[in-house]
């Protein structure tokens, strides 16, 4: 992964992180020699929010078929929750 000073992109700008993204998905920013951020294309980052919510869908539905889950209605999710959590449910709404 490419790395980009704090100092590179203080004094160069925008043009430092497209130079540093020339060939690669992603580079890393350091502050004080030391690696503080990730900087990507926005379209990497819609790649990569894609994959992670096709992995929560896959981990949803594994669940599903081995049967951890509850079904109940909202009111019955509420009061679960809140004894959960030892608290007493709301009862002005």
């Amino acid at each position: 992964m490419a790395t980009i000073s704090a100092n590179d992109l203080k004094t160069k700008g925008i043009a430092a992180i497209e130079s540093a993204l020339a060939n690669r998905p992603e580079a890393t920013v350091s502050v004080r020699g030391k690696e503080r951020f990730v900087v990507m294309a926005l379209s990497h980052y819609h790649y990569l929010r894609e994959c992670e919510l096709e992995a929560a869908l896959a981990e949803t539905r594994a669940d599903r078929t081995a049967g951890r889950f509850v079904e109940e209605s909202a009111e019955d999710h509420m009061r679960r929750i809140a004894a959960t959590l030892n608290l007493e449910p709301d009862r002005d709404k």
